[in-house]
């Protein structure tokens, strides 16, 4: 992730970080104006960027059901729709910064943006379901590239004073993105079919990529090394081929040579890309983060949680779709409710003490477990019931949400001195797809498990995912032991 460490002094005469852009005594009103309209320029272009490609993550979701119908038979493999983007984007975001870094941020940005339009467009244009897949994995490698690099201008360019509210725009764009995501899906696969979830892209890459040309004017580029090649196509390889096992293993046999090939190769691979980041000065996976015992405990809290939360939010659209038959608009305006539960606890879980984070992190897993538990019980049925169980368990599993990941980001910032923000964002999120993935290979496991059984696969899921948010409580309410930030 981009590092914004090369602003630290490397002389006594060298200015603070920072100060590069910042009225001093020589300095003229008009070039501090200048500043300030190009620090509001990279927010609003790189919040622009981020509320796209998290918005995307909320849309495909709503158009999943529709999907799968064009695509019929292949709802297993489809949900690759899904993992593969959260694949490509957890193993490409630490390199992608570091790259961002050496390349230039501005150039890096405008070419992912351009890269991402160009994928949304051979996602919306995909002829088979193998077609579409690929257009995801590439689709994720974009926005894995897309959202470091807007970041780091957005640091880059950003008085030191002014940065902690930079952070809290940015974040909110990708936190409305989710809040809104089902109407927007909802309706453009309503009034025009599931590839304008993609086509809506490229309209918005083309206004952003104007509004940004003047951020790679002068752009700087810090040559510290390329990232390592070997440790990036590792991580990539390892997530995706244990990914693969979890997906493919209820269809090939659990104790099928590819299902073993997979999980323990990917692994291993996983293991090798461990190994060699604990030295490479340009590692794949920011390990030397974890030396901070805080923010390791919220990597591993991202991951585990990340694992159920993903499952429940693609499962809650095929509910809504396969078992209640809801139509995509009325499946949209009920998926609303969890996101508008989860915008307004996310609000008060920021705005609580410091001290009271601890334990909010656990009421939020807990909340979510609660309402998956719920889910997996005989209330859910074939009888739509939106008011009895659809909407208490929305409010619960959204709030819960909204809690935990605030109370996440919260913690890594206070895990880490400013100048690794960017980093620490970048590994949270590496955490939560990564985690993501493999719960969206569960949901296609558990499905393909029980094919013609969309009750028991359903309940079994959400079972699943009550046990593995209650992970995420225990692993929350673990003690950290007092020590500095990273440096």
């Amino acid at each position: 992730m981009t590092d914004l460490s090369h602003r630290q002094p490397t002389n006594p005469d060298a200015s603070p970080p920072g100060d590069d852009h910042r009225l001093n005594a020589h300095e003229s009103p008009s070039a501090t104006t200048t500043s300030d309209r190009q620090a509001r320029l990279a927010l609003l272009v790189a919040s622009g960027a981020a509320f796209m490609s998290f918005l995307d993550l909320s849309v495909v979701n709503i158009a999943f059901p529709a999907i799968t119908r064009d695509y019929p038979g292949t709802a297993t493999t489809l949900t690759w729709v899904v993992s593969g983007y959260a694949v490509a984007f957890a193993a490409l975001l630490t390199p992608a910064g570091q790259l961002a870094d050496t390349l230039g941020r501005g150039r890096v940005f405008l070419t992912a943006l351009a890269g991402f339009a160009l994928t949304s467009l051979l996602c919306a244009l995909a002829p088979g379901a193998d077609w579409l897949i690929a257009g995801r994995f590439l689709q994720g490698g974009t926005a894995a590239f897309l959202i470091p690099a807007g970041l780091g201008l957005v640091l880059s360019v950003t008085p030191p004073e002014r940065i902690g509210m930079a952070m809290a725009a940015w974040t909110a764009a990708g936190g409305f993105a989710a809040t809104v995501g089902p109407a927007v899906g909802g309706a453009l696969v309503d009034w025009f079919g599931w590839r304008s979830v993609f086509v809506i892209n490229l309209p918005v890459a083309a206004l952003l990529i104007a509004a940004g040309l003047r951020l790679a004017r002068g752009d700087q580029r810090h040559p510290h090394g390329l990232p390592d090649l070997v440790g990036t196509v590792a991580t990539g390889l390892g997530i995706g081929t244990v990914v693969a096992a979890v997906t493919q293993g209820q269809q090939w046999g659990w104790d099928d040579w590819r299902t073993l090939a997979c999980g323990l190769g990917g692994l291993a691979l996983l293991a090798l890309a461990l190994w060699r980041s604990r030295n490479h000065p340009r590692p794949a996976i920011a390990v030397g983060l974890w030396r901070s015992h805080r923010y390791a405990l919220v990597n591993a809290v991202a991951f585990v949680f990340g694992a159920s939360m993903f499952a429940w939010l693609l499962a809650g659209p095929l509910w809504l779709d396969t078992v209640w038959h809801y139509s995509v608009l009325e499946s949209a305006a009920a998926m609303t409710v969890g996101a508008i539960a989860s915008m307004v606890t996310a609000v008060l879980a920021g705005r609580a003490p410091v001290p009271w984070q601890r334990w909010l992190g656990v009421l939020g897993a807990l909340m979510f477990a609660a309402s998956t538990f719920y889910m997996s019980t005989g209330v859910w049925d074939a009888t739509p019931a939106l008011w009895r169980a659809w909407v208490p368990a929305g409010i619960l599993g959204g709030g819960g949400i909204g809690i935990l990941t605030t109370v996440l980001g919260t913690a890594a910032a206070r895990s880490l001195p400013p100048q690794r923000f960017a980093a620490g964002l970048g590994m949270n999120l590496t955490a939560r797809q990564s985690g993501g993935a493999l719960g969206v290979a569960v949901l296609a496991a558990v499905f393909a498990a029980h094919p013609e059984q969309p009750l028991t696969a359903f309940h079994t899921l959400f079972a699943v995912c009550a046990v593995i948010a209650v992970a995420a409580a225990v692993l929350a309410a673990a003690p950290v032991r007092a020590e500095e930030t990273t440096a």
